[in-house]
């Protein structure tokens, strides 16, 4: 008779495939799944509740970036206050505050109301966001964080490909509302897995003030640089946003080791590397998620349904692949995988950018999105797991805290930038013209991001990256 493994190791971390390891993974994809799943269920909404709240185009960009730039400005508190008070207990707080949000946006009167409540929920996203990754990297033996690592990117990435699906339901069947409303009963389940399986974890040498100077900093630099891109340029915000985003920088520097964002994590040029890398690739998937279901009701005629499910492929593909990528990148190194992978998903990108009036779910969609989705399962798991691995164990919060930073700041700043750009203003979602030829050269636009996002990965990232000691 076998005994059953091990589930908690002399040093308090715990085995992947134990029962307890199992429910902790569980806990962490659902409350990063929820942040994910609901900012891609609500960009398949967009057309129905700017057409209900009499938006426009700026508008309709203000309800994506209001919850990504609290979101992005914050995030980075928000590792800093799981690593000090405890990951599983901010995570928590995260969890509930984004629910009650969520209930906010659904009830909005106006748009203006909607993106107020949008900025609100990106505070709890903020909160649940890094702790969840980090609770995997402080939970699980070192030896099993790559596959966790990967599994978690997996099922992340399913719900961010289900999230269109599901909104196409719930806004055919029950109104764009319940895009939102739908978050209550997850959050629900979270914490009541939260609260039963996942220990609590902390930086135990964590000490000193909080950086609030610097988290408002951030915030308002966000804030202007987003305001004046989606304005097309309005001279003054941008100017102040980048003299703000000058001032973080500086105060970073000077308030070390107490700064929001330590300035010796940075001392590893392949941590800086890999978030230059997350940048620009978010920066082109930020702008592909925000425009495609929309291209697919207005311009190529498809149901809210049909359009949400575009991204089954990528589902399917990054469900079945991105555990295996994070184990093979542990043996075989990240560099070589993270590269081909980028690139095979800016072809996506460049096979997302024929889509247009008349085009097939069949001949048209299944084929772009599944090469995005090959690519994407290649990449993602990799690039987290040599985030994590580039960073102290203590630091993990704050390593998970900014790399999701960089990774929500790319796509804000790329949604806010990118449309205006390509001519998509006003009324556009509501002109088929106008909004196909935008949508185009947008793919391209992303298309060629990727590519160079490439290229730094292939020429910074070491391919031993992850190779460290066993814990067995």
């Amino acid at each position: 008779m076998t005994n059953p493994p091990e589930e908690v190791r002399a040093d308090g971390h715990v085995v992947l495939k134990s029962a307890r390891g199992r429910w902790i993974l569980a806990a962490t994809v659902l409350g990063s799944g929820l942040a994910l799943l609901d900012s891609t269920v609500v960009n398949v909404a967009l057309p129905f509740l700017g057409r209900e709240l009499e938006a426009d185009m700026a508008g309709l960009q203000w309800t994506v970036n209001a919850y990504t730039l609290t979101l992005a400005g914050l995030i980075l508190l928000g590792g800093s206050l799981g690593d000090r008070y405890g990951r599983r207990n901010v995570f928590l707080v995260g969890v509930v505050w984004f629910a009650v949000a969520s209930a906010l946006c659904g009830l909005s009167p106006n748009i203006e109301f909607l993106i107020a409540a949008r900025a609100l929920q990106g505070v709890g996203g903020a909160l649940l966001t890094p702790g969840s990754l980090a609770l995997i990297q402080a939970s699980f033996v070192r030896h099993d964080r790559p596959r966790a690592v990967g599994v978690w990117s997996g099922l992340g990435g399913v719900a961010s490909a289900v999230g269109p699906l599901l909104g196409g339901w719930l806004v055919e069947t029950a109104g764009w509302r319940w895009a939102f409303l739908i978050n209550l009963p997850f959050a629900v389940v979270i914490v009541v897995l939260t609260l039963r399986h996942v220990p609590e974890s902390r930086d135990e040498q964590a000490a000193g003030r909080f950086d609030v100077l610097g988290a408002v900093l951030a915030a308002l630099a966000l804030a202007g640089l987003t305001y004046g891109l989606i304005q097309q340029g309005a001279p003054v915000p941008l100017l102040v946003g980048a003299a703000l985003a000058a001032a973080f920088v500086v105060t970073q520097v000077r308030r070390s080791p107490e700064a929001l964002v330590p300035v010796e994590i940075f001392r590893d040029r392949v941590f800086t590397a890999v978030n230059v890398v997350t940048l620009i690739m978010y920066a082109a998937m930020g702008v592909v998620f925000f425009l495609l279901v929309v291209q697919l009701q207005v311009v190529s005629g498809f149901s809210p349904i049909a359009a949400g499910m575009a991204m089954l492929p990528t589902t399917i593909l990054m469900l079945l692949l991105s555990a295996r990528a994070g184990e093979l990148a542990r043996r075989v190194g990240p560099r070589l995988l993270m590269t081909i992978g980028i690139l095979v998903a800016g072809v996506g990108f460049l096979l997302m950018s024929t889509i247009g009036d008349g085009s097939s779910y069949a001949l048209h969609v299944i084929p772009a999105v599944s090469v995005f989705g090959l690519g994407l399962s290649a990449a993602v798991a990799p690039l987290t797991a040599t985030v994590l691995a580039t960073a102290d164990e203590r630091h993990a919060g704050t390593a998970s805290g900014v790399n999701n930073a960089v990774a929500r700041t790319g796509s804000l700043l790329a949604v806010a930038a990118v449309p205006p750009l390509v001519g998509l203003v006003g009324d556009a979602f509501q002109n088929p013209a106008v909004f196909g030829a935008g949508y185009r050269t947008a793919m391209l636009v992303s298309a060629g991001m990727m590519a160079v996002a490439a290229l730094i990965t292939f020429v910074t990232i070491r391919t031993n990256v992850l190779a460290g000691g066993d814990d067995d």
